[in-house]
């Protein structure tokens, strides 16, 4: 287990880093007027240039993408009930978001701000999650007629 966690660490370093400066362009594209938009302006003012802040988001993105991916054995524990690992997954990449979303001022800072942003972390999550449920409870049933079918097969 330990092993797999530090291989899916060292894997989600460079994938969180990926995955961030996609975003950013993403970003770009929706509100920067053609141009490019690497952060924010207010981790820019903080940071005192542009570079460092984006060298800040590029290391927090990066930490991220750690955080994601060495929690993500979670969904392995198959003694685990269901809502349990997602129970924990769910408070695991909430305490490692959050403060990296608010030190990167991916949201406002404030009270408002922190529950507005978190609203939209947790839909996104329950999207997510039901999407890939519903992929994993078609996969089991195709699974289950492949199985029916190769029993029938052999009684036959």
């Amino acid at each position: 287990m330990k092993k797999k966690i530090m291989k899916r660490s060292l894997l989600g370093f460079p994938l969180g880093i990926t995955i961030g400066y996609f975003i950013t362009i993403l970003i770009s594209l929706g509100w920067a007027d053609g141009y490019y938009s690497p952060c924010v302006p207010e981790l820019i003012s903080i940071m005192g240039n542009e570079i460092n802040a984006v060298i800040l988001q590029t290391i927090l993105c990066g930490i991220l993408g750690v955080g994601f991916a060495a929690s993500s054995v979670i969904w392995e524990m198959d003694s685990w009930s269901i809502v349990k690992q997602t129970g924990i997954y769910f408070s695991i990449i909430s305490v490692i978001m959050l403060p990296i979303a608010y030190f990167a001022y991916w949201m406002e800072h404030s009270i408002v701000g922190f529950l507005v942003y978190f609203g939209i972390f947790a839909f996104i999550f329950v999207v997510i999650w039901i999407i890939q449920f519903g992929i994993g409870r078609y996969n089991v049933r195709k699974m289950n007629e492949k199985l029916f079918q190769t029993k029938n097969n052999k009684n036959e």
